[in-house]
């Protein structure tokens, strides 16, 4: 059974897939005329503004719904996934993350766009957004929303709760001998004082807990390669020429750099998976420009920052060549203690909140896919399902778990391309609508009369 899901989550996740997730991102970076390029800068200021919006409809701020889709992305992946790409596809393939980050934030803009345009109010009087609801809403294709919500729902458990719920705890047995159990008892409980709470907790929670663990990885990561500025160039270096030659790869197989830095991009920051739009669609906000303005600064944050400490540090290290048994996350602590005596204990640390704010960030997705499915009165049955999970998750060997993970991820990134593509036309009537009003100061930021601090 190990062997044939390994299979096809390989044959999910193989090429056609990738070309399919950036192939989208291309397309729509066109389509949008490179919007997501000039609007960076202001869609930056947006999102870390003091004043949020607070009056619009909605359920949780602009800020606590982009931490909420970071908390999701920022995981593991940042970690593990990118000594995994450095080992496989070589230096080059961390060049790659930032080309699939940058085409990225069009395809997260246009998701977010959507989610808000087409959300509606549940009978519990929250916002319920996402591919299911734009893809059946916009193009009346329920069946498809049922697919991509059913995926959603599945994978929520997998890569959201067990599978890190069991990184954390591997990481304190490893670091402090504590047995997985203990440590799965009380993520389980921290899990269940926030989640059963709801997007406002979830969101109250992360706006504080996500810019505290990011700061901390990425100040690590920036002393270390401070220190060691010398080598800074020459890994830069590496990292560029290497994306077009592959020679660090076994026979210079350029293919596999781009592969491996593109499939790590994605499952890093999930530009294309239909996730993030979800917490897009809570947010208070007078117009869906706005907020996947916010949504898509999520990837720039995810790859472009957090990923490169990883990939450049490593790169730096260089303990990835010839060194075939260290891999993952334990490469990635290495090189950091290499590069600064203690230096691990920031990958350690990092492992731990990064899977912890992964748990929260999927709870709110897989919540809102069952609510699709099966109604607002099952959401408190899904969220004590999705509590003992993390518990179950963390001390069992989930390695056929993580599989299945990554089969219902790529499954989920179908339905919702699909719907991407279609509705694309609508992205951009709704981007030139949102031009048009910033020009002509329509918008309530700019009058100044529904955004309090």
């Amino acid at each position: 059974m190990t062997e044939f899901l390994t299979m096809v989550s390989n044959f999910v996740w193989g090429p056609p897939t990738l070309i399919l997730i950036v192939g989208t991102g291309l397309f729509l970076t066109f389509r949008i005329g490179f919007y997501q390029f000039s609007s960076l800068p202001y869609a930056l200021k947006l999102a870390f503004s003091k004043n949020q919006d607070h009056s619009s409809e909605g359920d949780i701020s602009h800020f606590q719904s982009l931490m909420t889709a970071l908390a999701a992305t920022i995981g593991t992946g940042n970690i593990a996934g990118v000594a995994t790409a450095v080992v496989l596809g070589g230096p080059g393939a961390v060049f790659w993350m930032w080309v699939t980050a940058l085409v990225g934030m069009a395809t997260k803009y246009s998701e977010a766009i959507l989610a808000v345009k087409y959300r509606v109010v549940g009978k519990n009087g929250q916002m319920a957004g996402g591919p299911m609801y734009f893809i059946e809403k916009g193009l009346g294709w329920k069946w498809l929303a049922v697919l991509f919500a059913l995926f959603g729902s599945i994978a929520a458990f997998g890569i959201g709760s067990s599978v890190q719920s069991n990184s954390v705890a591997a990481a304190v047995e490893s670091s402090f001998g504590v047995n997985p159990w203990i440590t799965g008892i009380i993520l389980t409980i921290f899990t269940a004082l926030v989640i059963l709470g709801g997007i406002q907790s979830i969101g109250r929670v992360t706006s504080y807990f996500v810019p505290i663990m990011a700061v901390f990885y990425v100040a690590g990561g920036l002393v270390i390669i401070l220190m060691n500025i010398d080598i800074l160039p020459s890994a830069l270096g590496l990292i560029f020429t290497d994306a077009f030659t592959g020679q660090a790869v076994a026979g210079g197989a350029i293919g596999a750099v781009i592969r491996w830095g593109v499939a790590r991009g994605v499952f890093s920051n999930e530009a294309g998976m239909g996730s993030a739009p979800i917490a897009a669609a809570a947010a208070k906000t007078d117009h869906p420009g706005r907020q996947a303005l916010i949504s898509m600064t999520g990837t720039f944050i995810d790859t472009i920052v957090v990923c490169s400490i990883t990939g450049i540090t490593l790169v730096m290290g260089g303990l990835y060549i010839g060194n075939s048994d260290l891999t993952g996350a334990a490469l990635t602590t290495e090189t950091f203690n290499a590069l600064l005596p203690g230096g691990g204990w920031i990958v350690t640390v990092g492992i731990i909140l990064f899977a912890y704010s992964t748990v929260l960030g999927w709870a709110y997705y897989g919540e809102k896919c069952f609510e699709y499915l099966f109604g607002d009165k099952s959401i408190t049955a899904y969220r004590v399902v999705y509590t003992l999970t993390v518990l179950i998750g963390a001390g069992m060997n989930l390695g056929l778990v993580w599989t299945i993970a990554d089969i219902f991820n790529a499954l989920m990134a179908i339905p919702n391309l699909i719907g991407l593509i279609a509705l694309s036309g609508v992205v951009v009537a709704s981007t030139k609508e949102f031009k048009k009003l910033r020009a002509e100061e329509k918008l309530a930021e700019q009058k100044g009369t529904d955004v309090t601090a």
